[in-house]
């Protein structure tokens, strides 16, 4: 049974390989959500949960504040639950959150993509002088992540569908590549990612105050009505 704070949710999509333009036959859909307490429920004793998990669908949510402060720092995971073309429902509230993506959007991507993939494809090294067996799926998403980051940087806000990658990343998927030609890829595109950070229009952070703004604005009208906004 879905715990209740899922039915306050003012947005719900789906990222993943559904999103990215990877999925096959058996890939599981994985669906994200952003969810606004009642007043009463927020200001309680009890309080509310910050994340929301059910495993066995795949589903998670985040408390409208913790997905605003993880945007902030911007956090790929929930940047692309705001970018991604697979909205299966928003509230009017949460089409204004959509509304306030590209506020999120800052030069802080180059450390959350480019950093996150670096210490995972050290990780993918480390088990391969282990003779441990990769996960190739694992290898293709830090190389995903670097081509969107530099696509984020040059201004083009924050793409989730792979593209003119999708080929390449589903082969590394497969496992067709060799970690040496993966690496190799890793290091392009990398370069990539940095070319992009020294050219990019982004700020250096992004809009705290507008998202703070955002934020009272969704405590208020939870504090008018129990009907979800």
């Amino acid at each position: 049974m879905l715990h209740p704070m899922f039915d306050r949710q003012i947005l719900r999509v789906v990222i993943g390989s559904r999103a990215y333009g990877l999925d096959g036959t058996d890939s599981d859909t994985d669906r994200r959500g952003v969810f606004l307490p009642t007043a009463d429920q927020h200001w309680s004793l009890d309080g509310v949960p910050e994340v929301l998990k059910e495993d066995p669908i795949e589903w998670m949510a985040w408390e409208l504040q913790k997905f605003l402060r993880l945007a902030l720092k911007a956090n790929p995971t929930v940047l692309e639950c705001l970018f991604t073309p697979l909205v299966e429902q928003a509230t009017p509230l949460g089409r204004e959150l959509l509304e306030l993506r590209t506020v999120f959007l800052s030069k802080r991507l180059h450390a959350t993509c480019g950093g996150y993939a670096e210490q995972q494809f050290a990780k993918l090294r480390r088990r391969t002088e282990a003779r441990k067996p990769i996960n190739w799926k694992h290898a293709a998403h830090c190389l995903r992540l670097l081509a969107t980051g530099a696509k984020a940087l040059a201004g083009d806000g924050f793409p989730v569908h792979v593209g003119p990658h999708r080929d390449v990343l589903l082969g590394v998927r497969r496992g067709e590549k060799s970690l040496e030609e993966v690496d190799e890829l890793r290091a392009e595109w990398s370069s990539g990612l940095d070319l992009a950070l020294r050219n990019s229009p982004l700020p250096a952070t992004p809009d705290v105050e507008e998202v703070d703004a955002f934020l009272i604005h969704a405590r208020r009208l939870a504090a008018k009505s129990k009907d979800l906004p």
